[in-house]
């Protein structure tokens, strides 16, 4: 999958709107939505919430994990942690990015939120890339990492694989040039033998 296909399903992830306008139920593919009713709040889709703010339908409401303390607690934890913790949910930086992007006056503190996010965007990549490294040290072919996200996983899809059978290669190469020379070294050995 690439980043545009993971964006397309977090933007599915369901969010609560304030309209500024009244209308009927709509109809979608992915459900029915409304009755619209001005002021009352209502959940919709995130793609559906991102177009009614940008044509200043709407105000959007922010979720619940996106508060400075909640944030602050999730980054420490990150921190102490020598493992992945388990994120708000799987499409939250996303939902940050799209919401903190068409929205940012209607959540409180915005500024701060989005370099707490960041922040903890940047500790889990560090992880994640210690955790890349020492799996090619080792020299294993396989690694269990939980609590990641999509677009966590995505971010090193492009680089993991192809080192994966790099180091697959030079293994086999180490083996065969190993083998060949104990080959060698027994052939010398027996003729050596066979000579006295």
């Amino acid at each position: 999958m690439d980043p545009f296909e993971i964006e397309f399903i977090g933007e599915n992830r369901i969010v609560s709107i304030i309209p500024n306008f009244s209308h009927d139920k709509i109809f979608l593919i992915c459900g029915e939505f409304g009755p619209f009713r001005a002021g009352l709040p209502m959940n919709v889709p995130l793609w559906l919430a991102v177009m009614l703010k940008q044509k200043q339908k709407c105000r959007m409401v922010p979720p619940d994990w996106m508060d400075i303390e909640v944030l602050e607690t999730i980054k420490e934890e990150e921190k102490i942690s020598r493992f992945f913790t388990k994120m708000p949910h799987e499409h939250y930086m996303i939902e940050a990015k799209l919401i903190l992007g068409v929205a940012a006056e209607d959540i409180p503190r915005a500024a701060e939120i989005k370099t707490i996010i960041k922040d903890i965007w940047d500790i889990r990549m560090s992880k994640l890339r210690t955790s890349m490294d020492a799996l090619m040290k080792s020299g294993g072919s396989y690694g269990r990492l939980d609590h990641l996200t999509m677009m966590e996983i995505n971010s090193v899809k492009p680089l993991l694989p192809q080192a994966m059978d790099e180091l697959h290669r030079i293994k086999m190469m180490t083996r065969q040039t190993s083998s060949s020379t104990l080959n060698s070294s027994t052939f010398s050995q027996s003729g050596s033998s066979q000579n006295k």
